[in-house]
């Protein structure tokens, strides 16, 4: 199965750049499965039942939330009746939407998509591990399911990689969002799962982590509260993560970065090499 995982989409300037590119990115690549992290699409903060519809229409198969997953409220409502967006599966009990989806492929494979939120520096919620553990003990990989997404939303790379090896050889790929920053330490772990600390953003580059340089800034240099900070609107850098996996197994047989635009590197999956 080919799977793209595009990182945490900051405000218009992201939507935009992965709503033009993705129908590409999904033809040049033959993707099968593609997730995207969009808690910060709407003006960086949270997600917009709309804008969640947009980005299906451009070809997303699922969307993954985080610690801003509530920031627009009308999402509440709406998540219930959308198991394509998928919150952190270690809410508390009663949470509105679920943690997991399970997304059933035109040619019958299927492939589940879990949103985790680590507590490392984070709010204080249900132990990510333990939960995992428990949907993975309803799972068999390359048996009931041919690939698991992990997409684990934290803020330290120690516990993105402690997790990463607690979950080895029973997923397919585990991706830490969060820090909008792309690490470069993707690789295939001994059991077989695909692992990068962090995908990073699909936004402009020039900015702080996504937001306007002024703004940021200067609550740094004050230490006073200033006006809501706003995304920056620049050209966007799509960045991401293309894992290839055996059908047979579910493991990972290659991992590439991918970064498209903007401000960055840039760098594109070799089909060739896969």
């Amino acid at each position: 199965m080919r799977i793209l995982f595009l990182g945490d989409i900051v405000g218009r300037s992201g939507r935009d750049a992965v709503e033009a590119r993705l129908p590409e990115l999904r033809r040049q690549l033959r993707v099968d499965l593609a997730v995207i992290n969009a808690e910060n699409a709407s003006h960086g903060f949270g997600l917009a039942p709309a804008m969640a519809d947009s980005l299906f229409a451009a070809g997303c198969d699922v969307l993954t939330l985080g610690n801003h997953a509530w920031d627009r409220k009308e999402l509440i409502g709406h998540i219930g009746g959308a198991p394509r967006i998928v919150r952190p599966l270690n809410f508390p009990p009663g949470t509105p939407g679920q943690g997991s989806v399970m997304i059933t492929l035109a040619d019958g494979r299927k492939a589940m998509v879990a949103n985790v939120m680590g507590r490392l520096f984070m709010d204080a919620l249900d132990d990510p591990f333990r939960a995992t553990q428990e949907l993975l003990s309803r799972q068999r990989l390359g048996t009931t399911v041919q690939a698991i997404v992990v997409d684990f939303h934290a803020e330290a790379t120690s516990e993105k990689a402690a997790f990463a090896h607690y979950v080895d050889g029973r997923v397919s790929l585990v991706v830490g969002t969060h820090t909008h920053t792309p690490t470069s330490d993707h690789r295939i772990l001994v059991g077989g799962t695909a692992f990068q600390a962090d995908a990073g953003m699909c936004g402009d580059y020039d900015s702080v982590i996504g937001m306007g340089k002024e703004g940021a800034m200067a609550r740094f240099v004050r230490k006073m509260p200033g006006e809501r900070l706003q995304p920056a609107d620049g050209e966007a850098t799509v960045c991401g993560l293309f894992v290839e996996t055996d059908d047979r197994t579910g493991l990972a047989r290659t991992v590439a970065p991918l970064r498209l635009g903007g401000a960055l590197s840039q760098t594109m999956p070799d089909l060739a090499a896969v």
